[in-house]
């Protein structure tokens, strides 16, 4: 599969019956051709990375995704069993991530501030833990 890369900014951000439509601004450098060429109407995949001032991408922090994957983690599981008197066990991986943050629910985890501070916490304790005995 071939990609398109370039650099946009974003101008606009609207809404319409059938779902968003975000207008960005491409440089006349940056155009590619086909984009050009292409009909409209065309569908396209589209992935997308904020910049930052150094021209390195953002991270998105997406807990809820990453407190799924972690609970998974056998190392994390180790790490909750280590600390928190608890099976290294999914389940209790879970339950571990509910009384930190004061959740019942990972879904929680997008709009509640705290818990977003106290997984960010825990989390960073975990890596820390984690890369202990890592020699780089």
């Amino acid at each position: 599969m071939n990609a398109l890369q370039f650099e946009a900014l974003k101008v606009a951000l609207k809404q319409d019956a059938t779902g968003y439509v975000l207008t960005v601004k491409i440089h006349p450098d940056e155009i590619p051709e086909e984009l050009l060429r292409d009909f409209v109407g065309a569908r396209y995949m589209v992935a997308m990375a904020r910049l930052n001032d150094d021209e390195t991408a953002t991270p998105v922090k997406n807990r809820v995704k990453q407190a799924g994957i972690v609970c998974r983690d056998k190392h994390f599981q180790e790490y909750v069993q280590t600390f928190y008197a608890v099976e290294a066990t999914e389940a209790d991986a879970t339950r571990v991530i509910y009384e930190v943050c004061g959740i019942s629910s990972r879904t929680e985890l997008n709009g509640n501030k705290t818990a977003q501070s106290a997984f960010d916490s825990l989390y960073q304790e975990f890596i820390k833990w984690r890369d202990k005995d890592v020699p780089f």
